[in-house]
């Protein structure tokens, strides 16, 4: 139940600031819409005609990696007004107060992935994997989400202010996204570049959802592989998420 209020509270301070959604989703929306347009003449050898399909997964990774960074001013927002140590004082579980905020930036990662999905569609995007691809799409998204939430969580604890919070959290954000075969297929990559797309795990949850959207079936085994990778990462910033939060009660 302290959860489920956690989550509430959170989602609820969202709603009352509806700009965080918008901004969190205006960039990407530019991103498919223009670069897609841009770009996709000299792209569709690598597309099959429709390069909007083969950017989507990187963006619809790109809003939600920018949708759990917006979560992490939940904290400062609360320090600020004096809430976040009423929290700390109250009789609630350390985790329910991680898992809440956590599972606040998944829902609204989901809502703003569902919409890129949608908007796609009237740019000629099909989901060849069909239903059952569409479906697993969610948990992809569920576990970058629940992964990038718990560490933007731990990382809102460890620096002194929100400024220096955006800061960090653009490079990173950037960094990841740019790093990844968000725009560009692997193939035509070489050198320590490659290398570095390789070990960045967001090169994996988009190269899986690119499959579920362009392949004609679905690599059980990958897809298990890389679900798996990431629910060890989820636990990992969550249990860092939860060591930082208790490490705000010691002081």
């Amino acid at each position: 139940m302290a959860t489920l209020n956690i989550l509430w509270r959170s989602i609820k301070w969202r709603f009352q600031n509806p700009i965080s959604i918008l901004l969190t989703i205006i960039q990407p929306l530019i991103w498919l819409i223009l670069y897609s347009a841009i770009a996709g003449q000299s792209m569709q050898s690598i597309s099959r005609g429709n390069y909007t399909s083969f950017i989507l997964p990187g963006i619809m990774v790109l809003v939600t990696l920018a949708c759990c960074s917006s979560s992490g001013y939940i904290n400062f927002i609360m320090k600020s007004k004096g809430s976040f140590y009423r929290i700390l004082i109250a009789p609630i579980k350390r985790s329910s107060i991680v898992l809440g905020q956590t599972l606040e930036a998944v829902c609204i990662s989901l809502i703003e992935s569902a919409i890129m999905l949608v908007l796609s569609i009237f740019l000629s995007v099909h989901i060849s994997t069909g239903f059952v691809g569409l479906i697993m799409m969610l948990p992809l998204i569920f576990i970058t989400a629940f992964f990038m939430s718990g560490l933007c969580f731990a990382i809102s604890l460890i620096l002194p202010n929100e400024i220096i919070y955006e800061t960090i959290m653009n490079l990173i954000v950037l960094s990841l996204f740019f790093a990844s075969t968000a725009l560009f297929p692997m193939k035509n990559i070489s050198g320590g570049l490659k290398f570095a797309i390789m070990i960045n795990p967001f090169t994996h949850i988009i190269n899986s959802l690119r499959a579920l959207i362009l392949g004609t079936s679905i690599d059980w085994q990958n897809l298990l592989l890389v679900m798996s990778l990431f629910i060890l990462l989820c636990f990992g910033s969550f249990a860092l998420a939860l060591w930082k939060l208790e490490s705000e009660t010691v002081k």
